[in-house]
């Protein structure tokens, strides 16, 4: 039986041990062949360039997979949302999930600007310092929400709208950028908050809809859940891109003591916002609004916790937690069943405090000055980017290259923080799984009415039937796990 305990217990956590082999290896190798060149030599850019060419292949492959993730995972979550029989329990969750959302994003902005993980940090050579374009806190607010409503959603999968200033021509030496002349182009760069705009309303369309639509609905479900098979096989290869990306960043460095103290303040800054939100904030949250014992609700989700540390999946860890809140915190099945399987799509407080914080921490490192204008491009970016994060392991790297673009990184710039993300990744995933259960513990008490004029779920061989909705999306998780 203990052979078999451990068998499973190693295949469960295969890919977390592998991940850690290949950052392992990584810095071991990078380590080594930084001994390769003769003194006082360094490895030239296209030798570097062939030894990170493996690792580039996967960052490409990431990135692929934005478009149809984000866009397959916001319609089928949004469009399950029964609006007409539960509208309200509905409407009370995604305003809690977005709001501890933006909370935690805040949090991670304020932890990061005030302690500044990277900021000192010495310029590597192989990436140059960060340039700031000529534009206005304003501008950069307003070009936000006019690429909400990009005119051709075809374009925005290519390209988004940037205001561009010129200097008057008959002051060119003008240095009041409001004076400046006011123009805008296209610019290369997936237009991310438009496409994820237009899901969420195609999404409320589908479910407005109802039974007119169950195909089209089925359809983006099966997608997303195929999106999310396809992102598992890249993810699973993240052990050999990372250690190639580690190797290939640590032969570019210049310092490797000064970065790896930064990256160790980083670690403590994401890990301490995380656990801070996780168990100080949405408990408190969830006092004030229950008066409940948020201990006691806690310690009864001892088992999805353990779980969510253990997958770093909240997909995977749905079944427990439902188990977790219905039998030991004795919450109703119709709004665990109902709310937990869109939670645990798009409510991701630990990865959009964690892409927030890593944004900023790799602007740092790279010595680019962020605007006001630009901090909050990064967080309403950072919020939209974790709605759309799949529930598996690590797919806050692929999100978070959007968040990257935001402040024009380069998506290699995630290499800089993999080293430490496998063990980030479980924190947030923890952090995930308590808001979602919090949330459901919250809409619940205050939809008790709503609850009294909604049919009980009818009892089949002693068990309560669960709606189609939350079986559906179940049963895809269920499905995944395995």
């Amino acid at each position: 039986m203990r052979r078999e305990q451990v068998q499973a217990f190693v295949k469960e956590n295969l890919l977390t041990f592998l991940t850690i082999g290949g950052v392992i290896v990584g810095i071991v190798l990078g380590i080594g062949l930084r001994e390769v060149p003769a003194e006082g030599e360094k490895w030239s850019p296209r030798d570097v360039s062939y030894i990170n060419f493996i690792g580039d292949i996967f960052l490409r492959m990431l990135k692929a997979l934005i478009l149809p993730l984000i866009v397959t995972s916001l319609i089928a979550a949004v469009g399950s949302l029964d609006l007409s029989l539960s509208g309200k329990i509905g409407g009370r969750a995604v305003l809690y999930y977005v709001i501890t959302t933006v909370m935690a994003v805040i949090l991670g902005i304020i932890l990061v600007v005030t302690i500044q993980p990277g900021k000192g940090a010495e310029e590597t050579s192989g990436s140059e310092k960060g340039e700031v374009r000529n534009v206005t806190t304003a501008d950069t607010l307003l070009d936000l929400v006019r690429n909400m409503f990009p005119p051709n959603l075809v374009q925005a999968c290519l390209q988004q709208y940037q205001t561009v200033l010129t200097p008057p021509k008959s002051n060119p030496a003008e240095s009041d950028l409001l004076l400046w002349s006011v123009g805008g182009k296209f610019v290369d760069g997936m237009n991310i908050i438009g496409l994820v705009v237009a899901s969420i309303v195609f999404g409320i369309a589908l479910g407005a809809l109802k039974d007119d639509v169950q195909l089209v609905l089925k359809f983006f479900q099966q997608l997303s859940h195929t999106i999310m098979k396809v992102t598992g096989w890249v993810i699973w290869l993240s052990p050999i891109g990372v250690l190639f990306l580690i190797t290939a960043k640590l032969l570019e460095m210049d310092d490797l003591g000064e970065i790896f103290g930064k990256l160790g303040l980083y670690f403590a800054v994401v890990a301490g916002g995380i656990v801070f939100h996780g168990f100080v904030i949405l408990p408190t949250i969830f006092f004030l609004f229950t008066r409940k014992n948020p201990v006691k609700f806690v310690a009864n989700m001892g088992q999805a916790i353990a779980t969510a540390f253990g997958t770093s999946s909240s997909s995977a860890t749905l079944p427990v937690t439902m188990q977790c809140l219905e039998d030991k915190n004795h919450i109703d099945p119709r709004v665990s069943r109902f709310v937990l399987p869109i939670g645990a799509t798009i409510n991701m407080d630990g990865t959009a405090l964690y892409e927030a914080v890593a944004a900023i921490f790799i602007a740092q490192l790279r010595g680019l000055s962020l605007t006001f204008g630009n901090i909050v491009a990064i967080s309403i970016t950072a919020t939209a980017a974790s709605i759309g994060a799949a529930g598996i392991p690590q797919a806050g790297l692929v999100t978070l290259v959007m968040v990257l673009d935001t402040v024009g990184l380069p998506a290699e710039d995630v290499s800089l923080i993999i080293a430490v993300d496998w063990l980030l990744d479980r924190f947030r995933t923890v952090v995930n799984v308590l808001g979602d259960s919090f949330g459901a513990a919250i809409v619940a008490h205050y939809s008790q009415k709503e609850l009294a004029t909604i049919p009980s779920s009818s009892e089949i061989n002693g068990k309560p039937q669960r709606n189609s909705i939350a079986h559906s999306a179940e049963t895809v998780l269920f499905e995944e796990r395995l």
